[in-house]
C-alpha cells in the first residue's frame, strides 16, 4: 500500500508541468529548489530539535557560490562540491553555539550569523558585486544535454531533489536519525544512554545547512540573477513556515510545505490585492487550530478515525 500510495505521489510533479506556461513551471522548478532547503531545515529543527533562523544564509552562500563560479566559466558540479564543503563547515561551527545554549536564545544565535551573512553579501563589492547582484548566470549542460529550457532544468531540479530526499530517508531511518529523535526528544536522557550528543548536534546543523548550499546552488541558475535582499531574514521565516506549516519532523512535511509557500499565494491572486492577507489567514488558521502542521493534522484525523471504526468491547 504505501509503494502505491508513493508511486500515486510522484505522478503529480512529473506530469504536471506538460500542461502549464513557462511561469508555472518556473514555480514548480521553486517549489523543488525550496524543498531542498526546507528538508535540510526539517532535520535541523523537526528531527534534532536545534531552531534555526540561518537557512536562507545557507541558501544565499550557496547560491552565491553557483553564481560566481559558474559566470566564471567553472561547471556545475565544482559549485556543488564548495557551496557543501563551505555550507557543512559553516553549519558545524554554527552548532556549537547549540552545545551551550537552547530554545529562543540559540534562534537569536542563528538570526545574528543570518544577518552577518547578509550584511557580507551587501558590502563586500569586491566579490558579491554587492547590491548590484550577479548577472546572466548560466544553466548547466550535463553530457550535452542543456537545461536552458525551463522544462529540462526543471526536470534536473527535480532529479536533483529526489537524490536529496533518498539520502535524507535513509539519514532518518539511520542510527544517526534516531540519535536526532532521541536528542530531540530529551537531550539528557539521550545523553545518559551513551549518545554522543555533541557530536550528533553539530552533524545536525552541519548536514541541514549542506542541503541549504545545494538548494542555493540550483537556485541561483533558476532565477538567473540573484542579489542579496532575496536571502535576508524573510527567506528563513519562509523556510520556518514551510517546515512548521508541513508538520515539523515527518518526512513529508517539507514538499507539502513547500508546495502551500510556493504555490498557495499564487492560486490565492485572483482576489488581487488581498492574496497576501488571505494566505496569512489561512496559515494563521491552520497554526491556531494544528501546530503539529499539515501532516500532523492528518495524523490526528486518521487516529480519531481508527478508534471510532474499533468496535466497543
Amino acid at each position: 500500500m504505501k509503494k502505491v500510495l508513493t508511486l500515486l505521489l510522484l505522478i503529480p510533479p512529473i506530469a504536471a508541468p506538460f500542461a502549464l506556461k513557462p511561469y508555472g513551471i518556473y514555480l514548480l522548478s521553486l517549489w523543488a529548489v525550496m524543498t531542498i532547503a526546507a528538508i535540510g531545515l526539517n532535520l535541523t529543527l523537526g528531527y534534532a530539535g536545534q531552531i534555526s533562523l540561518a537557512q536562507a544564509a545557507f541558501v544565499g552562500i550557496g547560491a552565491y557560490t553557483g553564481a560566481l563560479l559558474t559566470t566564471q566559466g567553472w561547471p556545475l558540479w565544482s559549485a556543488f562540491l564548495l557551496a557543501i564543503a563551505l555550507c557543512f563547515v559553516a553549519g558545524w561551527l554554527l552548532g556549537y553555539p547549540a552545545l551551550r545554549v537552547q530554545h529562543h536564545y540559540l534562534a537569536f544565535v542563528t538570526l545574528s550569523f543570518s544577518t552577518l551573512v547578509f550584511l557580507l553579501l551587501r558590502n563586500e563589492e569586491w566579490l558579491t558585486k554587492g547590491v548590484y547582484g550577479v548577472s546572466g548566470i548560466p544553466r548547466p549542460t550535463l553530457l550535452g544535454w542543456s537545461t536552458q529550457a525551463p522544462m529540462r532544468f526543471y526536470f534536473f531540479c527535480l532529479g536533483v531533489l529526489a537524490l536529496v530526499s533518498a539520502a535524507a530517508w535513509w539519514l532518518i531511518r539511520s542510527p544517526w536519525g534516531r540519535a536526532f529523535t532521541a536528542l530531540r526528544e530529551n537531550a539528557i536522557r539521550a545523553d545518559s544512554l551513551g549518545i554522543d550528543t555533541r557530536r550528533y548536534t553539530l552533524m545536525a546543523f552541519a548536514i541541514g545547512s549542506a542541503l541549504g548550499g545545494i538548494a542555493g546552488v540550483l537556485y541561483a541558475p533558476l532565477v538567473q540573477f540573484i542579489e542579496p535582499t532575496a536571502f535576508a531574514l524573510n527567506l528563513s521565516l519562509n523556510l520556518l513556515l514551510m517546515v512548521i506549516v508541513g508538520g515539523s519532523g515527518y518526512f513529508l512535511g517539507p514538499f507539502l510545505g513547500a508546495a502551500v509557500s510556493v504555490l498557495l499565494p499564487e492560486w490565492l491572486r485572483f482576489s488581487e490585492g488581498l492574496y497576501l492577507m488571505l494566505y496569512a489567514v489561512a496559515v494563521m488558521i491552520l497554526m491556531a487550530f494544528c501546530p503539529s502542521g499539515l501532516l500532523g493534522l492528518a495524523e490526528r484525523w486518521r487516529g480519531s478515525t481508527a478508534r471510532l471504526r474499533k468496535p466497543a468491547r
